[in-house]
């Protein structure tokens, strides 16, 4: 079952002005999902990043204590995807675009009286360019601004799911069974049973870096084992990455300007 259909007031898009209350704007965390609008093989729609990063937004907001309301904000649902700009659906902005738009999001929650910012990531392809925003941001503004990527903080408990994975790649296990918990009506798990696709890829860390298309390392747009997925798995991977992003968030650390003494 998904969270959407548990009655909470934390999608900000459903709110009404008056139920936004002053007196707990400061201590509130406001989630931004970033999304993507990419391909994602031939078994997958082009929203999986969009959806999957609302979803654990929505479910980090009501893992969060009481002490640490959340609200969840409409999802960005396209963002930095020119290495999938090869295959059919994808859509990309620049970086200067990105910044622009988190930026003018961040700043007008600033100015509501908002004091904590997290932008949740659901695209590899955002990982530098988050943080470098959230640098920028944290220097020319006074709102605590943090970014998170949902798989990786919650990379442990994912890897203690998933059978051939070690953890989230792109249109793989994780991804298919996440989407099937959510919309199966949205998969194709015969598309996917029949996918090739290598087991590594672009997300790998190293130490070096060159821009390459997703298609210098997969013909299908896929990175991972589909086939694998199942929604049991789905639902315990999101939920697994909701537990972690409300206690990131509910741990005042990350929003404390004090530093070591």
């Amino acid at each position: 079952m998904s969270v959407d259909s548990i009655e909470r007031p934390v999608q900000w898009s459903n709110l009404k002005t008056q139920d936004f209350a002053a007196d707990a704007r400061e201590r509130c965390v406001a989630i931004l999902p970033i999304g993507s609008t990419e391909q994602h093989g031939p078994h997958l729609p082009v929203q999986v990043d969009t959806l999957l990063a609302s979803e654990v937004g929505l479910r980090a907001a009501r893992h969060a204590p009481a002490s640490t309301p959340v609200l969840v904000l409409p999802p960005l649902w396209i963002s930095l995807a020119e290495h999938h700009m090869g295959m059919g659906g994808s859509l990309t902005l620049d970086f200067a675009t990105l910044h622009a738009f988190v930026r003018c999001v961040v700043m007008s929650l600033g100015r509501q009286g908002y004091r904590r910012v997290l932008l949740l990531n659901g695209h590899g392809g955002n990982i530098a360019a988050l943080n470098t925003i959230v640098d920028l941001l944290t220097i020319e503004t006074a709102v605590p601004v943090a970014t998170a990527t949902y798989w990786l903080a919650a990379g442990a408990a994912f890897g203690r799911i998933l059978e051939s994975q070690d953890n989230l790649l792109h249109a793989c296990e994780a991804e298919t069974s996440m989407l099937m918990h959510l919309r199966p009506d949205l998969v194709d798990m015969q598309a996917a049973q029949s996918v090739r696709a290598p087991m590594r890829g672009f997300l790998e860390p190293s130490g070096t870096h060159r821009w390459r298309p997703i298609e210098h390392w997969s013909c299908s747009g896929v990175v991972g084992a589909p086939q694998f997925a199942s929604a049991e798995k789905g639902e315990r991977l999101l939920n697994a990455a909701g537990e972690t992003i409300a206690a990131r968030i509910s741990d005042g650390s990350i929003w404390s300007e004090e530093g070591a003494s």
